[in-house]
């Protein structure tokens, strides 16, 4: 596959002014605090959202689209085996330190993701790069070596990647910002790998806290935890420059505070706006703005719960749901229902599969067959929190509860605040017995369907609780088919296999919306949030 399109953010039109009579100081309200500034160890959204400031990758993708174009690397080439995979660099690039951009910088970054030992092994702390490369070079005791094989610098602008297996959405996966170019004098220069002193956690190092360094449009200030975080201008970046000066991620976690400051005009934008917030928005003459849905919202059924390990049980709750229902009472314009857990423009996506039409009377007879007419449920959500597939967890709680009480099933409430309480119930161990049912989703990274369903069923996990080893191989097998198109008649029938063994209800792929002041241009929103702020201005 090559690529041969120019990115919007690579022309030289950029002056790095303010825009004529505009504010030079972009303020954004994030949702919370990043977790860190190190990419390579981040997995969630506001840490991605800095991050894609700070730093690039080799490949990006179009501006409000999941469609591939070049970034660092101005075209590529994969070998029909799908095992390697040759970029041509942009030179004249340089990190924010100064030091140069080129090949010897990209295999000193697959090197470093392929030799983490110990602690940064750890799927919490090298979520993306354990997941994809499924593995290290040397692996923990039990562990197997990963797909990477190594990387050949060419020249200083041509570079090889080889793989021991074919992933055939290599090339995609490169549009995430775990997988951005960092400054490896800067990694070194601040230990970005080391578990020394009072960190004891690579992700929160001198590198990770303080020193960030890519080679995006802007440059790393100041955090002030809890607070905001500032970026400044890099006027020696090689694409089109910032138009403001500054950028200000200001931390607001309630959603009301947010409406309230941008209607105060104290913040320009903010993501993740409350359905009910959205009409009066545009009432008061301020902007809102959805992306595409690439998301999915879904219940999962916990099967270390005895009766839901029993497939009418799993049945019946599918068809207790309503969620035509569920979409118009907690879910913003836009959303779309689901019938399998990936949005319908992911390759491999099957219309056929058995979709769980709501029938509650349906759903009452397979339980009285299941013997399971009295049974209670404990079921999880989280509080005080708002992400992309899931803007109001309380209003989606209370319509599904209602819903399952309607065919007898009784619902004890579990409440936890997002992170790490909440993720730490469906990923850890001490969390399998607080629930039976929970919700949770996914925005998808990429467009892959292993970046959906491989990453929720490709192996057996304590979020789901089953083992299913027919799926995990088909899955694994999938995810190494040298080409899309081999992939698609694959992906179709994983996903009948899976609506058919009912490990959850895909409830909707909502759609995302942000809120800006009327003076705010140059924003494009991203489906997969690969929103960069060089392009944006604003007028007050």
């Amino acid at each position: 596959m090559g690529a041969c399109a120019e990115s919007k953010r690579e022309g030289n039109s950029g002056s790095g002014g303010t825009g004529g009579s505009g504010n030079d100081t972009f303020i954004f309200a994030g949702s919370s605090d990043p977790v860190m500034m190190d990419p390579a160890f981040a997995s969630d959204g506001e840490s991605f959202r800095i991050s894609r400031q700070l730093f690039e990758g080799l490949v990006s993708v179009k501006p409000g689209t999941t469609e591939l174009e070049p970034l660092l690397a101005t075209k590529w080439q994969s070998a029909g085996d799908g095992k390697s995979h040759t970029f041509t660099l942009k030179t004249g690039v340089k990190f924010h330190d100064g030091t140069d951009f080129n090949a010897a910088a990209v295999c000193a970054n697959f090197d470093r993701w392929a030799n983490w030992k110990g602690l940064n092994q750890n799927e919490n702390i090298s979520y993306y790069y354990g997941k994809l490369f499924q593995g290290f070079k040397t692996p923990e005791a039990g562990g197997t070596p990963g797909i990477y094989d190594g990387c050949e610098a060419k020249s200083d602008s041509e570079v090889t990647i080889k793989l021991n297996k074919p992933f055939a959405a290599f090339i995609d996966a490169m549009t995430l910002p775990a997988f951005a170019m960092q400054s490896p004098a800067a990694m070194k220069q601040y230990n970005a790998d080391d578990v020394q002193g009072d960190a004891k956690d690579p992700r929160f190092s001198a590198y990770a806290t303080q020193h960030p360094t890519g080679t995006g449009p802007f440059k790393f200030a100041k955090w002030d935890r809890g607070q905001q975080v500032v970026l400044e201008r890099n006027d020696a970046y090689h694409g089109e420059k910032a138009k403001v000066s500054k950028a200000i991620v200001r931390i607001i976690s309630d959603p009301k505070a947010r409406t309230q400051e941008l209607v105060a005009g104290n913040i320009d934008g903010y993501d993740l706006v409350s359905p009910a917030d959205i009409q009066p928005l545009k009432e008061k003459g301020l902007q809102v703005m959805q992306r595409q849905p690439f998301t999915i919202f879904y219940l999962a059924f916990n099967q270390a719960t005895p009766a839901l390990q029993d497939k009418k049980v799993r049945e019946a709750l599918s068809y207790a749901i309503d969620k035509d229902a569920l979409v118009k009472q907690s879910l913003p314009e836009g959303t779309k229902t689901a019938i399998e857990f990936m949005p319908d423009n992911v390759v491999g996506y099957n219309p056929s599969v058995t979709p769980y039409k709501y029938d509650p009377e349906k759903a009452k007879q397979l339980l009285k067959e299941a013997g399971q007419e009295n049974l209670t449920l404990k079921f999880a959500y989280p509080t005080g929190v708002s992400r992309p597939y899931m803007p109001t967890p309380e209003n989606s709680f209370v319509t599904i509860k209602g819903q399952l009480e309607k065919v007898g099933v009784k619902v004890e409430p579990v409440t936890a605040k997002w992170s790490p309480d909440y993720l730490d119930m469906t990923r850890k161990p001490e969390g399998v017995a607080k629930r039976d049912i929970h919700f949770l989703g996914w925005t998808g990274d990429y467009n892959d369907p292993d970046n959906f369903v491989g990453v929720f069923f490709g192996k057996k996990g304590l979020e789901w609780g089953f083992d299913n080893p027919e799926l995990f191989k088909a899955l694994q097998d999938a995810r190494q088919l040298p080409t899309k198109e081999a992939q698609a008649e694959a992906y179709k029938k994983i996903n009948a296999q899976i609506a058919d063994f009912v490990p959850g209800v895909p409830l909707a792929h909502p759609a995302p919306s942000l809120a800006f002041g009327k003076g705010v241009k140059g924003y494009t929103p991203s489906p997969v949030q690969d929103e960069v702020w060089n392009t944006v201005t604003v007028q007050r």
